[in-house]
């Protein structure tokens, strides 16, 4: 093994850029993390500033490596994960955006979207991308940023401008715009990417009207793609992993075998189930999609998106008021024993997976004279745990095999209610392990496999540890009680 004592994963979230120092044993050494402006040009609409991703981003990696005490010559490789499916168009000459990136939970092309499915485009786009036509993923985005930017189109067809996802921008620029690739995790994720034949797909380029000219390189998700430039830090430091945020949380679980499933509890919950080296054809509104590419191998995943997973805590914080932290919404839910009869069907920017209904908006049902702040809270966290339980429930209805564990990860998973609720209207074990920063540690595990700083996944998987195990302990009829007034509530 070299030298060099850590990996550096660059976690380039929805509402923040930040970089973990991970050493040998994937333990953290150091973090640092910076949050940007979120834009919200009309209802519906979601943009970020490309440029303040890439300097957010850039300040945090130069930032966790000075306050580590260690000097750039420690790092032995960096690893990339991202918010996925948000898309970025620059100009390849200034490397300058030519608009803001759009953002997945942007909703502009829902109505293109539809039009898609009435001329019947479902079935093929979905056996070849293994999508769902939705206004969620890069597809519709590229066109509409081709279509409304003043200009764009005759850029686009002169071979003037690259298109990307988070990862392929911040490589662009980490490598001073020597280097425009993406991995396959991500581009399983644009509606224009074969999964199957693992390349950009003609007919959907030709149907969306989207220049092959703008599209990135698609790599494996562990390889060196290029080196960091000296002007950012120096050493000729390698960028050797990207995975899609979903998908490296995914590896850092280590669910690297059939069947395997974690949940992440971000803004979002986003469930994935290991479906080995073959592509599982959802009949239940789910997706198909490629989890990595390690050796040669691509490996495949059922995912289930959930829209709105802590972002409904972070509503009664911002929108409501009704809590001052968010870190209090367990204490103020124990307050009572139940929810009251409280019903919150948290659709704030339409219903993700299985429903797919992008017009479905927020409702609060059972509401009576004696329901208080604590039981709308209460309702608020069970309301993740029954999403996430509508798409365990298609993804065992796919495979045909019963879920034996969910491991968890992301911000909400330090409750323990929010968990055992879950496990509870699972009626299975839902696991905590001691690293949470799974997503991150998924990237760093890819770059440090491409290099040699870790030897194999056998290596890597033995590194996984429990910190705490939850137990259905709700009777059986009372969960399926709830569970009915949820779907009645849907």
């Amino acid at each position: 093994m070299s030298s060099t004592k850590y990996i550096l994963a660059l976690d380039q979230g929805t509402t923040s850029s930040r970089a973990i120092l991970f050493d040998h044993k994937g333990a953290i050494k150091q973090v640092s993390q910076k949050e940007f402006k979120q834009i919200y040009p009309r209802p519906g609409w979601v943009e970020h500033d490309a440029n303040e991703i890439w300097q957010t981003q850039e300040q945090v990696l130069k930032e966790c490596i000075k306050n580590s005490g260690e000097d750039a010559s420690s790092i032995n490789s960096i690893g990339i994960t991202n918010q996925r499916e948000t898309t970025v168009i620059w100009n390849r000459e200034t490397g300058k955006p030519i608009h803001n990136a759009i953002v997945w939970q942007d909703r502009r092309t829902a109505s293109y979207c539809d039009e898609l499915k009435a001329a019947g485009k479902a079935e093929l786009i979905q056996n070849k991308t293994g999508l769902v036509i939705d206004a969620y993923f890069s597809g519709t985005k590229i066109k509409w940023l081709l279509d409304h930017v003043e200009g764009a189109r005759e850029l686009a067809n002169e071979g003037k401008l690259a298109f990307g996802t988070i990862d392929s921008w911040l490589v662009w620029n980490l490598t001073d715009g020597k280097v425009h690739v993406t991995d396959v995790s991500n581009a399983s994720r644009t509606m224009i990417y074969n999964i199957r034949d693992l390349k950009w797909d003609e007919e959907l380029l030709e149907l969306l009207d989207i220049p092959a000219s703008v599209l990135p390189e698609v790599r494996s998700s562990s390889e060196v793609y290029g080196h960091v430039s000296e002007s950012i830090i120096s050493g000729n430091t390698p960028i050797s992993g990207i995975a899609g945020d979903q998908q490296s949380a995914l590896f850092g679980q280590m669910c690297t075998s059939v069947g395997m499933a974690k949940s992440t509890y971000g803004t979002g919950c986003f469930l994935m189930m290991n479906t080995g080296e073959e592509v599982v054809t959802s009949t239940n509104n789910l997706l198909s999609t490629i989890a990595w590419q390690v050796n040669g191998v691509t490996h495949y995943a059922l995912e289930g998106s959930v829209f709105v997973g802590g972002a409904v805590i972070q509503w009664l914080r911002d929108g409501l008021g009704i809590l001052e932290k968010a870190s209090d919404s367990e204490a103020i839910a124990k307050e009572v024993e139940d929810n009251g009869g409280v019903y919150f069907v948290p659709a704030l920017t339409g219903l993700g997976a299985p429903h797919w209904d992008a017009y479905a908006r927020g409702t609060i049902l059972g509401i009576t004279r004696g329901t208080n702040k604590a039981h709308l809270i209460r309702a608020a966290i069970e309301s993740i745990c029954y999403q996430v339980n509508d798409v365990v429930k298609a993804m065992e209805a796919d495979t045909g095999e019963s879920l034996a564990e969910l491991r968890v990860d992301g911000g909400a998973v330090t409750n323990d209610l929010l968990l055992q609720f879950q496990a509870d209207i699972l009626r299975t074990n839902v696991a905590r392990p001691t690293i949470l920063e799974t997503t991150a540690l998924g990237a760093a595990y890819l770059a440090g496999l491409a290099t040699g700083f870790w030897s194999s996944m056998e290596e890597i998987a033995g590194q996984w540890g429990l910190d705490k195990k939850f137990d259905s302990e709700m009777d059986a009829d009372k969960a399926e009680a709830y569970t009915k007034e949820w779907d009645k509530a849907v």
